[in-house]
Order: C-alpha cells, then structure tokens, then sequence
C-alpha cells in the first residue's frame, strides 16, 4: 500500500485529502483516482511526486512510498 496525499483542486475532485491505494506506478494512481470526466481533467493535469521526487507516469512505486498529487498553481 502507498499514501496518496492530495492538494487543492485535486483534493476537490476526489473528495479526499488523504488516501491508502494499491499502486505499482503512477499511471496505476492516475487510474485510480480518475473516475469522471471532471477528475480525469483535474487529475491529468497534475504534477506528481513519490517520497518528493518529481515522478512521470512510468515511474514505480514502492510499498509504503508517499505520492503527493499537486495540481497546477497559479501565481509566484
């Protein structure tokens, strides 16, 4: 199992701040947190980082791993 921490609009979205998945990559949490139209187009926007490291969608997942899912921000 990995922790999925999710940020504001993506937070939003999937109506949750915090989530336990069974994931091997990030495409695998993609998957699984796009469940709508309106969560697929938040959710494919979306940065991601695994125990803080910028990760692609190829990207593995270990057991226990932390994925932040960041959607875009505006402003500096």
């Amino acid at each position: 199992m990995i922790t999925v921490r999710l940020f504001a609009a993506a937070a939003d979205v999937v109506g949750a701040k915090q989530l336990e998945l069974a994931a091997d990559t990030i495409q695998d949490v993609v998957s699984q947190l796009s469940d709508s139209k309106t969560t697929t187009q938040v959710i494919s926007r979306c940065s991601f980082l695994v125990n803080g490291a910028t990760a692609q969608p190829d990207t593995p997942i270990s057991d226990g791993a932390t994925v932040d899912v960041l959607p875009p921000f505006a402003g500096g």
